[in-house]
């Protein structure tokens, strides 16, 4: 239910900081935790439906930014990686059901495939709903380190990230939306503050949970990716226009198509990227206070913004 894309373009390095080998460093943490954390087993289908999307590729911007923040915080990213690995599963039964032809009828995703254009809707809708609970038992299960009030606390931030108050929540008013040229900037932030930032800001937020941030930190933190969340939709809306299929991994002009309204349908081109590159500004200067630690979340900030136009 979250449509958002991969990052496709090259990540710029910021200062010192090499964000391209951190990237790349963290996405093979977190494939190969995946793979583990997903074995293939009985019901055969069910399972090969699963791996189908959450190993599909793409960056793992979600649980990167987890574990980037657990570490800034003081803790591991050992402790962080099942609720990394959960903000996945989360992410990737949001794109199963996004895709279907009730939603936003997609036949693509990252370049190849929707799942249920190889496994019938009935075995994604499936699919999609047993990811979403293997999540939460997975971050039950597997988290170490990390004192269970804690643990307790990430999985409520998930639950509402993805339920009424987050993703779904935001997915219904856009479907409401759709085809209705009064819809106000107001609704348009709601759509997207839920849609897309809310699991976003869990993303970021619950690995600092997990390493006992306190409540000052965790402010900043959510204040940094309440902010990046929405840049990135913005960013996603630019795409949707500016982009190409080949680049996206998907399809483009969809927006267009089923006449929603858009950041650039409001604003324009030029000032949509304007807005965007403010609230990247803004959410960096939320980090001051962590000083060098800082820079992986920064330059991932930077990135937001830097995918291509």
């Amino acid at each position: 239910m979250v449509q958002t894309n991969s990052l496709n373009s090259s990540p710029p390095s910021t200062g010192q900081f090499d964000l391209e080998a951190y990237l790349a460093t963290q996405r093979q943490r977190v494939e190969a935790a995946l793979d583990r954390a997903l074995a293939l087993r009985y019901p055969e289908t069910l399972y090969e439906a699963m791996r189908y999307s959450l190993l599909a590729g793409g960056k793992r911007l979600r649980p990167i930014l987890c574990l980037a923040s657990c570490e800034l915080v003081g803790g591991s990213g050992e402790m962080a990686m099942p609720t990394a690995c959960a903000l996945e599963m989360i992410h990737t039964m949001s794109l199963i059901h996004d895709d279907l032809p009730a939603m936003d009828n997609d036949d693509y995703r990252r370049g190849r495939l929707t799942n249920h254009k190889v496994y019938g809707d009935d075995v994604a809708i499936l699919a999609g709903d047993a990811l979403l609970s293997y999540a939460f038992e997975h971050v039950a299960t597997y988290t170490q380190g990390a004192p269970p009030e804690q643990v307790l606390k990430v999985v409520a931030g998930l639950g509402k990230a993805v339920g009424g108050e987050g993703l779904v929540g935001g997915q219904i008013v856009d479907l409401a939306s759709e085809g209705k040229p009064d819809v106000t900037l107001e609704t348009l932030n709601y759509i997207h503050n839920h849609k897309t930032a809310a699991l976003l800001e869990i993303s970021v937020t619950s690995g600092a949970m997990l390493a006992g941030a306190s409540d000052g930190k965790l402010e900043n933190l959510r204040q940094y990716a309440q902010r990046i969340g929405l840049a990135f939709q913005i960013v996603d809306d630019i795409l949707d226009i500016t982009s190409t299929p080949e680049t996206l991994g998907k399809s483009v002009g969809k927006d267009v198509a089923a006449q929603k309204v858009t950041y650039p349908s409001l604003w324009g081109l030029e000032e949509s990227r304007r807005q965007a590159e403010q609230l990247i500004e803004a959410a960096k200067e939320s980090l001051a206070e962590f000083g060098d630690l800082r820079q992986p979340l920064v330059a991932i900030a930077d990135y937001i913004v830097a995918r291509t136009y």
